[in-house]
C-alpha cells in the first residue's frame, strides 16, 4: 500500500490535501486522497502518475515496499519553527535516507556500522560535564587535540549519515534515528544547506552531542546548552586552546582570532566563547570582545567576518553513487534518481571525475 509514502511526498513538498487536489487538477478530490493515505483505496494508474509527477517523485518510490521511519527526532531551530514545517522537513529527510539505505545496500562493503560510546563520561549531570564527554569521544575516535577538517566526513566515517537539505533558514538542522524492521538504528544528522561552513560545523558537532550524551535530570534548556558546550569543546580541544594561547589572557586582538578561526574552521563568536569557558580570559574581557564583534557584524547568521567558510557539503551517498554506476550496480537514470539530480548532472559529474 502507498498510504504512508504518499502522505510523506505531500507532506514534504508542503501541500495540503486540497492543494494536491488542484495540482492533479481536480482528477480525483481531496477526500479521495485522504483515503489513499490512510490506505483504505488504491489509486488507478491514471492517478497514481498524476500523483507522482505533482510531488516530483516517481510512481515506483509510491509503490516501494520498504519500511521506514524517523524516531527521535530534535529539530535545532529558531522559535517560529511550526508543526507543519517540522513534517515538511522529516518527510524531505525519510525520502533521502531512503535513497541513501538504497545506495548502501548496492555496495555493501563500504557501509561503516554507528557504534554508541559508553561509559559515564557521556551522563551530563551538569553542564561543565559535556567539556570531559567531548574530551573522551575524542579519545576513543583517535583525534588527538588537533583541530578537525572535515566535521561531516568524519561524522559519515562513524557510521552517521549527514544529509545536507534544503531547509528552512529559520532551522540550522536535526537528528534522528532512521528504524526498519528487525535491523539496527540509524542515527542520521541533517544540516541546512544554506548555512555558511561555520555554523553548519557547529551545528554538526551539536547534534553529535545529542547522539552520544544523555542527560539524566536536566532541563530541556539546559541540555541545550550542554549540548553546545561540548560542540565547543569538541571542536576547539582545550589542551590546544591552552597550546596556542596559553591559559591566561588579559586579552586578545582580532587579528590573532582571525589566524585562529583559519585553524579551528570555526566562527569567531564561538572561539571568544570558548576561550570564556576556558577562563582564558575573565568575563569582562569576554564582554567587550563579543560586543566588539557585535558591532562589526560578525555574529550571527548573517555574519561578515573575514574568510567565510563555504558550506560542507558530505560527500559519501555521492561517491557510493558513483561506484554504483560506474561498476553498472544500477544505471545512470537510476543513480541520478538516487541523487535527486538530472542524468545531465550526474553524467558531468562522472566526467568530471573520471568514472
Amino acid at each position: 500500500m502507498i498510504g504512508n509514502r504518499l502522505k510523506r511526498a505531500r507532506e514534504g513538498c508542503g501541500l495540503s490535501l486540497r492543494e494536491l487536489e488542484a495540482a492533479i487538477q481536480g482528477l480525483v478530490s481531496a477526500q479521495a486522497i485522504g483515503k489513499y493515505e490512510r490506505d483504505e483505496m488504491m489509486p488507478s494508474s491514471t492517478v497514481l502518475l498524476a500523483l507522482a509527477k505533482a510531488l516530483k517523485i516517481s510512481p515506483e518510490y509510491l509503490l516501494n515496499q520498504r519500511e521506514i521511519e524517523l524516531d527521535g527526532v530534535d529539530f535545532r531551530k529558531a522559535p517560529v519553527a511550526g508543526a507543519k514545517e517540522e513534517r515538511a522537513v522529516e518527510a524531505i529527510v525519510l525520502d533521502q535516507v531512503e535513497r541513501y539505505l538504497e545506495l548502501d545496500e548496492l555496495v555493501p562493503e563500504v557501509n561503516d556500522a554507528w557504534a554508541a560510546p559508553k561509559g559515564p563520561e557521556f551522563e551530563i549531570h551538569q553542564i561543565e560535564d559535556a567539556e570531559k564527554a567531548a574530551a573522551s569521544l575524542r579519545n576513543i575516535w583517535k583525534l588527538g587535540i588537533d583541530p578537525i577538517p572535515l566535521m561531516a566526513e568524519l561524522l559519515e566515517e562513524q557510521g552517521i549519515k549527514v544529509i545536507s537539505l534544503d531547509l528552512p533558514k529559520n532551522i540550522s538542522g536535526s537528528k534522528a534515528y532512521v528504524q526498519q524492521p528487525n535491523r539496527q538504528s540509524i542515527p542520521v544528522v541533517v544540516v541546512n544547506k544554506h548555512h555558511n561552513g561555520e555554523r553548519q560545523r557547529f551545528t554538526l558537532a551539536h547534534e553529535l552531542a545529542h547522539l552520544v550524551l544523555c542527560f539524566p535530570g536536566l532541563s530541556d534548556s539546559d541540555q541545550e546548552k550542554a549540548a553546545d558546550r561540548f560542540a565547543g569543546a569538541f571542536l576547539m580541544a582545550k589542551d590546544m586552546m591552552h597550546s596556542l594561547l596559553g591559559k591566561h589572557r588579559t586579552s586578545i586582538s582580532l587579528g590573532e582570532l582571525v589566524e585562529l578561526k583559519r585553524l579551528f574552521r570555526v566562527s569567531i563568536a564561538s572561539l571568544i566563547v570558548r576561550c570564556a569557558q576556558l577562563a582564558i580570559i575573565p568575563k569582562a574581557t569576554y564582554g567587550r570582545m563579543f560586543a566588539e564583534i557585535k558591532a562589526l557584524g560578525w555574529n550571527g547568521p548573517a555574519s561578515s567576518e573575514p574568510d567565510r567558510l563555504d558550506p560542507e557539503e558530505p560527500q559519501r551517498m555521492e561517491r557510493i553513487c558513483l561506484r554504483a554506476v560506474a561498476e553498472d550496480a544500477i544505471s545512470l537514470s537510476r543513480g541520478a534518481e538516487l541523487l535527486n539530480i538530472s542524468v545531465r548532472q550526474l553524467d558531468s559529474i562522472l566526467k568530471a571525475k573520471g568514472a
